[in-house]
């Protein structure tokens, strides 16, 4: 099994990886095919189904495919060219994406939220169609959105068991659970980050990876600082208003006071994880860590690391990656990164898990330990519920972050107590995961339906 680095960690757009980058990617990935087709198309239409529906207007849904249908896509979002192509489709009623000249594309008429049953593959999906001046389909195509920018079409679910597979051909290291890479681990004497990093040379050189994940670290650090200088009240109609910045400030008020007790340190790691999840709920820049909705978790512990631990070094961040990447590999390989397939467990659990293997690896832990860690932090999400209010990636997903950053530190620093011997395999969180997901009502599955998003008001 090879699932990237890169896969796991993808620069994007906010406010959710599933619901708005992954429709951004599916309209690009359609009008690549139509630029492939022998018909000629007049207009686009796209129907959401399932989550994507209930939440979509939430999760900005709507505005990411008309985008993605425009020709932009996450990794190279302009968000004021956004704004215009925007403007101008809501007065034009026309989408002039890049090779294929004016195709109309009405919102009010040719978005279409379909609250139905769900398409049966996975609960976001959606179809995209190209029509010809008579309004008969040219071209047609499902896509499903599975968590964390991961688009595939209903022929790729279909076919390929491993959803996760990111490349092709063999590499040195291809653990598909945690027994396997630990007991690789062990026969080659390898961190799991040097193994990580071998699997990655199949495919890129050593200065590429360097490259690579320099900028996922840059665009992290850089997402939290904005977070922690930005004030006011987040979009979509909620009224919630950030707190990450106020935090921060009164953070440094009272260093150095030595009246501060111990536990303050939670205060400032969930400053941390807050203000990138405030940023994310704004619609910024972010990195998938595994996915938006968790996007706080794994650089509010790296930037613990790096500012209130002795001896860290940003030079070791690359391992901290590597290997928090290796463990949400076997977590999406094996269960699910998806809060509307699994729940929230699936996106802040899988996030903790990532995050705390991350920092066991770097505070000097043994595999085992590693693996401990992950396990620790996954247990203590298992059933956890996605029931965003209002369908926004805000009430309860900012703090949640917070939390999940907290237990990510906690486990790993458990698990490094300890000898990395321990009752519950990492492989057996996992499959817990997978089958509480599967068992767990639909209305707690990202479809805000259920939970807190029906016990508090909307607006």
């Amino acid at each position: 099994m090879f699932l990237s680095v890169f896969d796991i960690f993808k620069v994007g757009v906010g406010p959710s990886s599933s619901h708005t980058m992954g429709p951004m990617v599916a309209g690009a990935r359609f009008l690549a095919a139509l630029r492939g087709s022998p018909f000629r198309a007049a207009g686009l239409r796209a129907r959401l189904h399932g989550s994507l529906a209930f939440t979509g207007k939430g999760h900005a849904t709507d505005r990411a495919t008309i985008l993605g249908l425009a020709g932009f896509a996450p990794d190279t979002y302009d968000a004021e060219a956004a704004e215009a192509a925007l403007a101008a489709n809501r007065e034009t009623k026309v989408l002039t994406p890049p090779g294929l000249g004016a195709l109309a594309f009405d919102p009010e008429r040719d978005l279409i939220f379909d609250y139905g049953p769900p398409l049966p593959l996975h609960a976001n999906g959606m179809v995209i169609e190209a029509l010809d001046a008579q309004g008969d389909v040219v071209l047609q195509e499902t896509y499903y959105s599975i968590g964390g920018g991961f688009v595939r079409t209903a022929a790729e679910l279909s076919a390929v068991d491993d959803k996760a597979l990111s490349g092709a051909g063999p590499v040195p290291f291809p653990f598909r659970t945690a027994g396997e890479m630990l007991a690789m681990a062990r026969e080659s004497g390898l961190s799991i980050a040097q193994m990580k990093r071998r699997n990655e040379r199949v495919f890129r050189k050593d200065a590429e990876i360097d490259t690579g994940l320099a900028r996922i670290w840059a665009v992290m650090d850089d997402c939290l600082t904005r977070g922690l200088t930005t004030d006011g009240i987040l979009p979509g109609g909620l009224q919630v208003k950030r707190r990450a910045k106020a935090i921060h400030e009164s953070l440094l008020a009272e260093r150095g006071m030595n009246l501060a007790p111990p536990h303050t340190i939670n205060d400032w790691v969930s400053a941390y994880a807050m203000a990138v999840n405030e940023e994310n709920a704004a619609g910024g820049q972010v990195v998938t860590a595994p996915t938006n909705g968790a996007a706080g978790v794994v650089p509010a512990v790296i930037r613990y690391w790096l500012d209130h631990v002795p001896g860290a070094s940003g030079a070791r961040v690359g391992e901290f990656l590597l290997t928090a990447a290796a463990v949400g590999g076997l977590i999406k390989t094996n269960a699910s990164i998806s809060g509307a397939e699994c729940g929230c467990q699936a996106e802040v659990g899988s996030a903790a898990a990532m995050a705390a293997a991350g920092i066991a690896a770097v505070l000097g832990g043994s595999p085992e330990q590693i693996e401990n860690a992950a396990e620790i932090a996954l247990e203590h999400h298992l059933g956890m519920t996605c029931d965003p209010v209002k369908g926004l990636v805000q009430v309860p997903c900012i703090e949640r972050n917070g939390l999940g950053a907290i237990k990510a530190i906690s486990a790993a620093s458990l698990s490094l107590r300890g000898d990395g011997t321990h009752f519950v395999p990492l492989d057996a969180a996992i499959e817990t995961m997978r089958q509480t997901g599967r068992d767990m009502d639909h209305r707690y599955k990202e479809t805000s339906l259920g939970g807190l998003a029906v016990n508090v008001p909307n607006c």
